[in-house]
């Protein structure tokens, strides 16, 4: 089987598994509790927390470990709501995990602003300034599209945010960023960074929510207080040491040019049939959108299951639904928005094998269009 939607999730290391399995059955102790072999369980932690701010080229700030990106997400947005006359502002572009809790701010009478995007999938800074103010809680913003792979710019929303919204609260969600495309948090200058251990080849249910300032954020659960208060909950030991694996495996930089090139030898293939057609926002490498013309892509996806290759059909957490919000945005017509499959890459995977997903596609294609036409 070869797996082409890896920006919904990646296959763990077998590192992983094994630390995950060595910390689940020998070294299982709560860090909560106050006896020495817990204690040091603590402090392996805490080093996490430390190459985690390493791997973010962070000077300060700390890591607060959830259950996965949905919670974080929810954490940042909903911790660091304040009562007040105060607004808050999302892009258009963002994950249902944002989105939602956007929306059930607004449904509570919050005054909540959704920035626009642009035709390269990126958000319109041109709108996203005329919609900052003194009054500005929180900006909360996408850094890499999990549908499009378009790369907003953080930078130049951090001026504007520091320009026209100096006390607002910058959130990014980097779920598709992190251990992927480099950057530097101290760059970007946000507050709170999104981030999951299953898009880059941990576990599934471990993620963290980088704080730049404790103060920042409230919790919005209560219980024992653990992480700073701001996530109760035993820790999740085995989950958080094996996404440290991940994180000592990973070059993020030879990744990301392994990610391009496979991307460019892929596309070399799919380019000579010409009833594909590619969406590609030259954004992340790990990402893009194939148009199949005339064929559905639900039924491409679940043909290319049967031969082999697995693709998307856009976020997980939305895919079940009609249409796509993202593309409609940026101008993709419903047709082809029908037609459309994501394809996401990781940066381990072979040329050959991809080149060999390539040639699959364009046969199956091929096959169905006899079929309808």
């Amino acid at each position: 089987m070869i797996f082409l939607d890896n920006a919904g999730t990646t296959k763990m290391f077998e590192e992983c598994v094994k630390t995950y399995s060595f910390y689940s059955c020998q070294e299982f102790y709560n860090p909560s509790a106050v006896t020495k072999v817990s204690a040091k369980i603590g402090a392996e932690i805490n080093d996490v927390r430390s190459l985690i701010l390493k791997k973010l080229n962070a000077f300060e700030g700390t890591i607060i470990f959830t259950g996965g990106a949905t919670e974080s997400n929810n954490l940042a947005i909903k911790g660091s709501m304040r009562g007040g006359d105060y607004e808050y502002v999302f892009s258009s572009g963002e994950h249902p995990s944002v989105l939602n809790v956007a929306k059930t701010l607004e449904m509570q009478g919050k005054k909540v602003h959704f920035v626009k995007l642009k035709e390269d999938g990126k958000i319109d800074l041109d709108d996203l300034k005329s919609k900052l103010n003194s009054k500005t809680r929180l900006i909360s913003t996408i850094f890499v599209s999990n549908e499009t792979g378009a790369i907003n710019d953080i930078k130049e929303i951090s001026k504007l945010r520091e320009k026209f919204a100096p006390n607002a609260i910058l959130h990014i969600d980097a779920v598709q960023g992190f251990m992927k495309i480099p950057f530097s948090v101290e760059d970007f200058k946000v507050d709170l960074l999104t981030f999951s251990a299953h898009k880059f080849h941990g576990p599934k249910g471990v993620g963290g929510l980088y704080v730049r300032k404790l103060s920042l954020i409230k919790n919005i659960v209560d219980g024992g207080g653990q992480e700073y208060g701001l996530r109760s909950g035993t820790e999740n030991v085995p989950a958080i040491m094996a996404l440290k694996t991940a994180l000592e495996k990973i070059d993020v930089k030879q990744n990301f040019e392994n990610a391009k090139n496979l991307k460019e030898k892929f596309n070399e293939v799919i380019s000579k049939e010409n009833g594909i057609k590619i969406l590609n926002f030259a954004g992340s490498p790990y990402i893009e959108s194939l148009v199949f013309s005339g064929v559905k892509g639900e039924t491409m996806l679940h043909a290319l299951e049967e031969n082999g290759v697995i693709v998307g059909l856009g976020s997980a957490c939305s895919s079940k639904k009609a249409g796509n919000r993202v593309l409609e945005q940026i101008g993709i017509t419903k047709n082809d928005i029908i037609s459309s499959c994501r394809i996401s890459f990781n940066a381990y995977q072979t040329v050959e094998e991809i080149e060999k997903a390539g040639e699959i596609i364009i046969r199956v294609y091929n096959d169905i269009k006899k079929r309808v036409t």
